[in-house]
């Protein structure tokens, strides 16, 4: 097992400290802290690291979680390369013989789901700085949700695509009220948040704050039009073989696969799926997960701190 020298932790953590300390003097993090703290509420995705968090982790604390949680019972391996199943076999008894091993493996405590918000909340957050950053969204879903290629590909419609999606047309190149908007989900083993992420000048944030609403109301109402989904199924799935082409890209799908507890099959039936999604499916699945009505809505710097 690991020693964790106490001179080590001690160096480590002022580092640390130091680095979140700096951190929190922009007004990207400041929006980032508060938007999981009002999206996530007390659940682990929202909790943050800071000096004071840092400052209470012992030795002994990192020694005890080691012991109790990293065992060859809890391990998922993945292996991409040229080895034969019993080569990789004897790579992770190997790689794994060095853990302690235990007579058992005891589930781990349950983590509470994600709550869903009753209603919608502003936060403002007074900070001197050149644009105004916004963030809008709410809880998504976890990845395991079989809605999850329906709320990809309506994403990419919506505001992962780049200059072709609905956000960047309507608030940047409409209206030029920011450089960058974009939207996403980020699943995990619980519900992720959905995001809309902008920045925009101060004086212009309640504008666009209102403008980014509209698109994604509209979108969850509506849903897309049959010529978007062909659009973005075509740049997706022409886009698929590069997630693929080389062993550190696979490893980490595979990697998706393993921690995800996909079908093995994931990959290979992944365009067919892509394929067959319609325009319907993407409405009737946003219209399942996002609720326009109840996001939180944080915006850092449209006005000076202290003015």
């Amino acid at each position: 097992a690991p020693s964790f020298p106490a001179e080590v932790w001690q160096r480590e953590r002022q580092r640390l400290a130091a680095s979140i300390r700096e951190a929190r003097t922009r007004p990207g993090t400041v929006a980032g802290i508060a938007y999981e703290h009002a999206v996530y509420g007390n659940h682990p995705y929202g909790f943050e690291t800071t000096p004071e968090t840092l400052a209470a982790i012992s030795v002994q604390d990192m020694q005890r979680f080691y012991a109790g949680h990293v065992q060859p019972c809890r391990a998922k391996v993945s292996l991409v390369g040229a080895v034969t199943r019993p080569e990789a076999d004897a790579l992770v008894r190997e790689l794994l013989a060095g853990l302690p091993a235990q007579a058992g493996c005891a589930p781990l405590p349950p983590v509470p789901e994600v709550q869903p918000l009753t209603a919608a909340r502003q936060i403002d957050i007074p900070f001197q700085s050149a644009q105004a950053h916004v963030l809008i969204g709410q809880p998504g879903y976890p990845r395991s949700d079989p809605d999850h290629l329906a709320l990809t590909l309506g994403n990419y419609i919506l505001g992962g695509g780049g200059f072709v999606s609905r956000l960047t047309t309507q608030v940047r190149e409409k209206r030029g009220l920011s450089y960058s908007v974009y939207s996403h989900f980020s699943p995990g083993l619980h519900a992720g948040a959905f995001t809309v992420s902008l920045q925009t000048r101060p004086d212009q944030a309640a504008e666009a704050v209102a403008v980014a609403r509209q698109v994604l109301a509209d979108f969850v109402a509506g849903g897309p039009t049959d010529a978007e989904v062909k659009a973005a199924q075509d740049n997706l799935v022409n886009g698929f073989p590069l997630l693929l082409d080389s062993n550190a890209k696979l490893l980490g799908n595979v990697a998706n696969i393993a921690w995800n507890n996909l079908p093995l099959d994931y990959l290979d039936t992944w365009t067919a799926r892509m394929q067959r999604i319609t325009a319907a499916d993407i409405k009737a699945a946003f219209a399942r997960k996002l609720d326009p009505q109840r996001m939180v809505t944080v915006v850092v710097g449209a006005q000076p701190a202290g003015g």
